[in-house]
């Protein structure tokens, strides 16, 4: 009888375990499956303001807000924008003075609470660059998908892509350069985003089923007058290019793919963002588990469209080893396997999706050198 009762309790024990750790898993999967668009990744610490003054701003010393460049400074309800570090001004040993360019929009308080995004823009391309633009409705697989067209005299056009945790403002930090080219760009809002359809189980596919939207940008583009098309994605946008490339009925229209922190591994991904929610090391596997089950993810559908024999294109990574969410390794391993059609430019010190705010000068010069011989 003692035994039973031992072998009863010990089951119940593993039955309540696994089901906590069910709980636990998908709790720590929804970092990634259930990322809002324009919030912080997991990975971003916050910030706290603790004063400013004309054109500097003082923030909490930490390696983010060290870092060099030039990023958008957000809050609840406030947007800024802010330059490189003062190494010259008087700051205490826990804080850190910046340039503060602009505030976009709302207040900057003593005690805020902030963060690091790379969106430096607020608004769409004709408020916040003074270009011209259309606001279109691209016919999706799950009905109209928004899009911002900036036109231009070329007929290669250029098709944008944002990522994790970011929103179609994003690939406005390049219109500009790309506009300057006289590229036409369509900057795409997918399933899941403002305005945009929503996904039927309300998650982040990590670009697995999101590349449908991408393959009907695709075909608009080619339908009102693109002879080739240029995508150019960042994060997740960078995986839904590499399969709308691999696998779009008019992939042939496909000239060439710019990634910026690309994600070609989603399992380190997503090991990734629960680790930065304190998810403890033994549940990682559960939560890796629990995105595959919720989200139908299988890695070898995604290793299949990283695979190096699918480059048929040639293919500029922008991609740097401080990104704590899409592994960087993965990217100098396709660039090595592929030197006669992908090219890497390594960017030290910049986190995920933000390799042009650590030096938008270098970044947009390496893109200017891949474009041109496609123009």
């Amino acid at each position: 009888m003692r035994t039973v009762k031992a072998t009863a309790a010990a089951v119940t024990a593993v039955l309540a375990a696994g089901a906590a750790g069910v709980v636990v898993g998908r709790m720590a999967s929804g970092a990634a499956l259930k990322a809002p668009a324009g919030r912080p990744l997991p990975t971003e610490p916050r910030l706290t303001v603790h004063g400013t003054a004309a054109g500097r701003i003082t923030l909490t010393r930490d390696l983010a807000s060290l870092r060099p460049g030039i990023y958008g400074l957000s809050g609840d309800g406030s947007h800024a924008v802010v330059g490189p570090v003062l190494e010259s001004a008087e700051h205490s040993a826990d804080t850190v003075v910046r340039r503060l360019r602009r505030v976009t929009h709302g207040t900057l308080q003593t005690g805020d609470r902030v963060w690091l995004t790379p969106n430096i823009h607020i608004g769409n391309p004709s408020a916040a660059l003074g270009l011209d633009h259309a606001d279109i409705d691209i016919p999706g697989e799950l009905g109209a998908l928004p899009a911002w067209f900036v036109p231009g005299a070329r007929d290669i056009w250029v098709i944008t892509v944002h990522g994790l945790g970011t929103t179609r403002e994003h690939p406005m930090n390049v219109m500009e350069s790309l506009h300057r080219r006289r590229l036409p760009v369509l900057d795409l809002a997918y399933r899941g985003d403002l305005g945009a359809p929503r996904p039927p189980d309300g998650l982040n596919h990590l670009g697995e089923t999101e590349w449908r939207d991408l393959d009907a940008a695709i075909r608009y583009a080619v339908r009102y007058g693109a002879r080739r098309v240029i995508l150019y994605g960042w994060s997740t946008g960078a995986t839904m290019a590499l399969r709308a490339a691999a696998y779009s009925a008019v992939r042939d229209r496909v000239a060439g793919l710019v990634l910026d922190s690309p994600v070609l591994d989603w399992e380190a991904t997503l090991r990734a963002l629960a680790t930065a929610r304190h998810t403890p090391e033994a549940l990682l596997p559960l939560a890796v588990r629990a995105a595959q089950g919720r989200a139908g993810l299988h890695a070898d559908q995604l290793a299949d469209s990283a695979d190096p024999g699918h480059i048929k294109v040639p293919t500029l990574i922008i991609h740097g080893p401080d990104d704590e969410v899409a592994p960087w390794e993965y990217s100098r391993l396709l660039a090595a396997r592929r030197p006669d059609r992908v090219s890497l430019h390594t960017v030290p010190r910049a986190p995920h999706g933000a390799m042009w705010n650590a030096d938008p000068e270098e970044y947009e010069e390496r893109l200017r050198r891949f474009l041109t011989p496609l123009m």
